[in-house]
């Protein structure tokens, strides 16, 4: 396993989070469904762009290395980065993939790479969980090479409306789930900093068995409410069943979870120097 940096200091919210996450990093594949499903619909458009075959990669926010895994099996492959501000994913992605994989934690905000150095940054589902979107997209700009591919998907807002929902009539006035960015936001973030970038969006639906399984999921993924705001105790007994009492039930007697699905495609122009020092 090769590690190149680590993360020297970390504020308190970015500390939780790659907590969290890191404490997942056993149950995390076997529950990522819309992680596999959103990072899979990059992975076949990377696939129809015969132009570009892999490259120098970084896969940010790399989670378990999943799709690190997978982009190192591109045709052409020069090399992957995986990043994730978790130390623990980190480690449990070095500990599962082939050696010739790179391994940093580091924070999307500040990628410590240089200007220029890759040819394709793929980031699947991370940067909701990052304070400011914008930079992430700035220093995705700021690596790229002239001609090189910016894939990323994320969550806006909207996404778990029905639990939302439900814990809203079930504990008025506490928030358990996380905000999102709105549509709005996101593509105003997209053309300041990727002009010309191509924005998709799609609503997801999946299925669970009960309201229990979906926040069982949401555990194994470590994508609980991560909100300063959020209860120090763990919630009590009554109002989670309250909540499933008043999730609505699905068609065949088990109940739907949405997603709001964003992907962004950007390609880097040739004049991507000059853009960034004039900006």
């Amino acid at each position: 396993m090769s590690v190149l940096g680590a993360v020297v200091s970390c504020p308190a919210g970015k500390a939780d989070i790659a907590r969290e996450f890191g404490k997942a990093r056993a149950s995390y594949e076997s529950a990522s469904r819309l992680q596999r499903l959103m990072g899979n619909t990059m992975l076949e458009r990377l696939g129809r762009q015969t132009h570009i075959k892999g490259g120098k990669t970084l896969d940010l926010g790399c989670g378990t290395g999943w799709f690190s895994r997978e982009l190192a099996n591109l045709e052409g492959s020069e090399g992957v980065i995986g990043i994730d501000l978790s130390i623990g994913m980190v480690e449990h992605a070095g500990e599962n993939s082939p050696p010739e994989i790179a391994w940093i934690v580091a924070d999307a905000e500040a990628i410590p790479l240089p200007d220029q150095s890759c040819d394709l940054v793929f980031s699947n589902l991370m940067i909701q969980w990052c304070a400011t979107p914008s930079q992430v997209l700035r220093e995705c700009r700021r690596v790229l090479r002239p001609g090189g591919k910016l894939m990323v998907s994320t969550l806006l807002d909207g996404t778990l409306r029905e639990l939302d929902h439900a814990w809203q009539r079930a504990d008025p006035g506490q928030r358990h789930i996380n905000r999102f960015e709105s549509e709005t936001a996101l593509r105003r973030s997209a053309s300041q900093e990727l002009p010309d970038a191509e924005i998709e969006t799609k609503t997801l639906t999946l299925p669970y068995d009960s309201p229990f399984t979906l926040a069982s999921e949401l555990k194994q993924l470590g994508a609980g409410y991560k909100n300063a705001d959020r209860r120090p105790t763990v919630t009590a007994p009554g109002r989670f069943r309250a909540m499933c009492q008043h999730y609505p039930k699905g068609p065949e007697g088990g109940v739907l979870a949405s997603y709001e699905a964003a992907w962004i495609y950007w390609a880097c122009p040739d004049s991507n120097h000059d853009t960034l020092t004039n900006k």
